[in-house]
Formats: C-alpha cells, sequence, structure tokens
C-alpha cells in the first residue's frame, strides 16, 4: 500500500548560542509546504539566526530540521553548507560583481536545459522589474537593485524552499509595493514555501499566511498572521505592526470592575460627540488619507487615534471602542 507523506518544515526544539550568549531559545514549529511564514522580532531577537540554522548554515547542539523526510545536517556534514532543495537570500546578496545581470542568474539555472535559459531569465526580470539592466554589471546597480537581483538568483530554479532575510530593506519604498505584489502571489502560484524574517508590517499583514515573533531568542507566539494581529498577547507583539495604545479597561468602560488594560490599535476608536474616554488633542500628523492624531487624556496617558480630518489642538473628544472589541482584547489567551 503507497502511503502519501505530507511534506512539511519541521523545526523542533532548537536551540543555539554564540559565545556563549544564547541566541535561540528552544524554538519549536511546524510549516506546511507552500505556506508563507514571515518571522518578526526586534533587532537581535534571533530572526537572522534562526533563517540560518533552518538552511543549515550554523551547526545545531541542540534540536532539529526536517524538510518532510530530509533531514538538516548543517555545516559539520556538509562541504558546502545550506541544503540543495533551499534557497536562502540574505542580506549581503553574494553576488558576482563583474558580471551581468542576466549572467548572474543564469549561473543558477540547470546546466541540462540550456534551451530554456533564455526564457525563464527574463521572466525572471519581469518580476523583478530590471529587463533594461539585463546587459548591466551588477557592480554598477544600486544596493536595491542588486537586492532584486538576489532574490531573481535564488528562484532560478524554483526552489522548494526560500529564505529571505528582510528581502526589500535596500528597496526604494516607491518599488517596494509593485515588488511585494509581485513577487509572493508568484511564489504562491509555484507552490513555494516561503519564511521571512522582517520588521516591516507591509511585508507580513497582505502576505504571510502565518507569523511567528521572536523576544531575545524565544518564541512568544506562532499562528494565522491575522489571529496575532487581532488577538496580540501582548504589547510588544501589537507594536510590531505599528502604533498601538494600551489603555485601562475601566477608562473605556466606566461599569467595568475588570482592573487591566487592553490594546487597542489607533484606528479602532471611534470618536464620539458627548460620552466615552475624555482626551484633549495634542497634535495632528497627516498620513495621506487620514491623520493620526496625538491626544492627552487627564491623567496625563498619551494616546494616539486617527481621523479623516483634522482636529483643532485643545479640543476635548471623546473615544470610545465597541463592547465586541473589549471583549475580544480581554479574551486573548
Amino acid at each position: 500500500m503507497l502511503l502519501f507523506y505530507h511534506t512539511m518544515l519541521n523545526v523542533k526544539a532548537i536551540s543555539f548560542d554564540y559565545q556563549n550568549q544564547l541566541v535561540l531559545d528552544d524554538i519549536s514549529f511546524q510549516l506546511e509546504k507552500g505556506k508563507h511564514l514571515a518571522i518578526m522580532g526586534e533587532s537581535g531577537s534571533g530572526k537572522s539566526t534562526l533563517l540560518k540554522v533552518i538552511y543549515g548554515l550554523l551547526h545545531l547542539a541542540k534540536g532539529e530540521v526536517f524538510w518532510g523526510k530530509l533531514k538538516v545536517l548543517g555545516p559539520n556534514f556538509n562541504l558546502v553548507p545550506g541544503e540543495k532543495y533551499m534557497k536562502y537570500v540574505a542580506q549581503d546578496f553574494d553576488l558576482m560583481p563583474f558580471t551581468t545581470v542576466t549572467e548572474n542568474i543564469a549561473e543558477h539555472l540547470s546546466a541540462f536545459e540550456q534551451e530554456h535559459h533564455e526564457a525563464r531569465v527574463s521572466e525572471l526580470l519581469r518580476i523583478i522589474e530590471l529587463e533594461s539592466y539585463a546587459k548591466t554589471k551588477v557592480k554598477s546597480l544600486s544596493g536595491g537593485q542588486q537586492q532584486r537581483v538576489a532574490l531573481a538568483r535564488a528562484l532560478a530554479q524554483e526552489p522548494e524552499v526560500l529564505l529571505l532575510d528582510e528581502p526589500f530593506s535596500s528597496i526604494d519604498q516607491f518599488k517596494k509595493n509593485e515588488l511585494r505584489y509581485k513577487l509572493f502571489p508568484y511564489l504562491k502560484e509555484k507552490g513555494i514555501t516561503v519564511i521571512s524574517a522582517t520588521h516591516d508590517p507591509n511585508d507580513v499583514l497582505a502576505f504571510a499566511d502565518e507569523t511567528l515573533v521572536l523576544k531575545k531568542g524565544k518564541k512568544l507566539s506562532h499562528d494565522h498572521t491575522k489571529h496575532i494581529y487581532d488577538r496580540p498577547k501582548e504589547r510588544y507583539i501589537a507594536s510590531l505592526f505599528g502604533i498601538v495604545n494600551e489603555i485601562p479597561v475601566d477608562l473605556l468602560k466606566e461599569y467595568s470592575k475588570v482592573d487591566t488594560t487592553i490594546l487597542v490599535y489607533p484606528h479602532e476608536f471611534e470618536i464620539a460627540v458627548a460620552s466615552g474616554f475624555e482626551v484633549y488633542v495634542v497634535n495632528n500628523h497627516f498620513q495621506g488619507g487620514y491623520y493620526l492624531i496625538e491626544g492627552l487624556s487627564k491623567t496625563g496617558l498619551s494616546v494616539f487615534f486617527t481621523n479623516l480630518h483634522p482636529l483643532k489642538p485643545h479640543t476635548q473628544v471623546f473615544l470610545n471602542v465597541s463592547l465586541q472589541l473589549v471583549n475580544k482584547r480581554l479574551n486573548t489567551v
């Protein structure tokens, strides 16, 4: 009887230390084939180290990493570190500076499929939007353009697993969104499993199926991205997605007997005319389609909320949140 084996990435209780400093502490998670996992956390939380461990660049004294039945062996076992079915795009790019963009990409294509190279390179150049730079030497490109070439090189042979370390960090802001909306749907269509380490919520919210949050090398949370955003377990997690307020429940619901706080994103406040949490406008910050407004309560609590129009400084306003939101955040586990 033929049994189907369900392929997934399985990270089992891995720990890693560097010069007696624990960088990763007992990290475990699973990720199904074709899914996109974002790893978020502040600088120094262990994001890049976790990617290197998964790829097999670092030796593990404790824990194991599997892709299906294949174990990631690490540098103590592989003459050339890294697994063939994975590609890792680091922040240093590792390109050949004195060859052209086309040559950098074609180098990673199979020698047995020469007749398909031109079409494949053209496809990848379209994805990274560098068609007009095909014959340009890499050393002449900007940092952002080089990062896009590194992405195309990693995709050349359609790896089963793609590891991305801050994949758009060097790319101009106006190009980032275009690239995100081309690259991530392409990877999903190809069934490539993606793990991206990032500090930018714009890389995460619209694209990552799941999010794993690290803090000082420990796993704080791993769940569907929307669930983590909607029900953050603590302020640190919510703050990775942007500004967040921590508000005592009894200020929002005066009848409440719950002596605790809840997390409220600025857009979740509703402005009322006469009742609610009383604040005074301090400043307005233009955000394009809306204003982020800074307020101050009588007790000195700083609060950020949004409005379509600016509000006059020192104006008294009342803020409310829905009972449904209060209950949802209070029941966050």
